[in-house]
């Protein structure tokens, strides 16, 4: 292939030369050059199974079709990718990039490159589609692709220290899951973590920061506006919003609850009085709930909503009014697999599993681990001596809390391939 854009290569998938699965290519790594040449590739950021970034030299790759890329070799080095002072990354940071074209001096953002092939089987970003920003309210022009030699590029101090748009990146990562868009971030230098961050919305970057390791999720935090943080905490799960919160100094936790919305504060303030460790610290106070005389065909809408997790879907609760928790008298639950053998028509109030028991606020860890495994659950109640449901705890929040402390934070040390 004579030319290829950036941006087609990302998440394609990696294989080895007997077709084993190496990962998913998430990026390029360039090296910039003074002397206005084109740069050259020196190799991709392949994300792993395990979500781990390591580094594959442009050497070790035999060919690239449209679907897959293959490699000449399956063995890999396994340790995680670290950016070097002289190197760039393409998509992260060249991505939104401000240049001049050279022709006519006007300011244009890159919208992506081109990889070429050399005669020396090197890999050199050769072209670029630039967007001018024209007109006096700086609307944006028509997408031109021009060789490298036709504009003026910024350097690594320019790329490093000059504000940039983060668009054209954001446009990236919609096509990521959230944690894949958290394990980007953590790869990304910090003024380039905090463009991105300002660019998301509020729904997108709340559900980034709920895949991040803990320093990461308060160092955004707090490089947002106050008031913004507020809306990010609104917008989150109110047990990920509780657990982040519970991480601050007390007079920022309590600046922030101050801020938030009294309806959306009220359940973190709820949450914030029980121990991380317990049902009522692990638990959302949001789960599905209703009320006994409820059709099935309600139900099934409530758990189709694509709003809700997995796990949270796989269960509906059912309790007097209040439906909001705490709820008046809770009755029950109904498991999903019953609610898909029902007529629609039934209520689910005949479809209670009345033998399932429930977890208290208090109750540790352990109990609700070994609640979970002696039950093959993926959802379970949470109820107070007064039978009124609190929320549920979800398997997600008891993985979360059993790994080790900073599961979610990028591996330094390496690992033998």
């Amino acid at each position: 292939m004579s030319k290829i854009f950036v941006a087609q290569l990302l998440g394609l998938p990696v294989f080895g030369p007997d077709g084993e699965s190496i990962g998913k290519i998430r990026d390029l790594v360039a090296g910039l050059r003074v002397d206005g040449q084109p740069p050259r590739v020196l190799g991709m950021v392949v994300e792993l199974a395990t979500r781990r970034r390591i580094f594959v030299p442009m050497l070790r790759v035999t060919s690239i079709d449209p679907n897959a890329i293959t490699l000449a070799t399956g063995s890999v080095n396994m340790r995680h990718f670290h950016q070097r002072p002289t190197e760039v990354l393409v998509v992260g940071q060249l991505l939104d990039a401000r240049v001049q074209v050279v022709a006519t001096g006007t300011t244009a953002v890159v919208v992506d490159t081109a990889m070429e092939p050399t005669r020396t089987r090197d890999w050199v970003l050769g072209r670029v589609a630039i967007r001018e920003r024209t007109g006096r309210l700086g609307r944006r022009g028509p997408i031109q692709v021009l060789s490298w030699s036709e504009i003026r590029s910024p350097g690594i101090t320019e790329l490093s220290g000059q504000p940039q748009d983060a668009h054209q990146l954001v446009a990236v990562f919609d096509t990521m899951r959230a944690a894949d868009v958290a394990t980007a971030l953590q790869d990304l230098p910090a003024k380039r973590r905090y463009e991105v961050a300002d660019a998301l919305d509020d729904e997108r970057l709340a559900d980034v920061i709920e895949e991040l390791p803990e320093d990461d999720q308060k160092d955004i935090l707090t490089h947002l506006d106050e008031e913004r943080a507020a809306d990010i905490l609104e917008a989150m799960d109110p047990d990920d919003a509780a657990d982040l919160l519970a991480e601050l100094s007390e007079p920022d936790k309590n600046r922030f609850l101050e801020l938030m919305e009294p309806e959306e504060s009220a359940p973190v303030r709820r949450l914030l009085e029980y121990s991380f460790d317990t049902a009522g610290g692990l638990m959302t106070p949001e789960p599905i709930v209703l009320t006994p005389d409820a059709p099935i065909a309600e139900a099934l809408a409530r758990v189709r909503n694509p709003d809700i997790t997995p796990a949270l879907a796989s269960m509906v609760f059912v309790c007097r009014p209040p439906s909001a928790t705490p709820t008046g008298r809770y009755l029950g639950c109904v498991h999903i697999q019953r609610l898909l053998r029902e007529p629609p028509s039934d209520l689910v109030a005949g479809a209670i599993d009345k033998k399932l028991t429930s977890l208290r606020p208090t109750d540790s860890l352990v109990e609700v681990t070994r609640f979970f495994a002696t039950y093959n659950l993926v959802c379970a109640p949470v109820v107070d001596d007064e039978d009124h449901l609190l929320g549920a705890v979800t398997v997600d929040d008891v993985l979360d809390h059993l790994l080790p402390d900073g599961w979610r934070e990028r591996e330094a040390k390496p690992i033998d391939a």
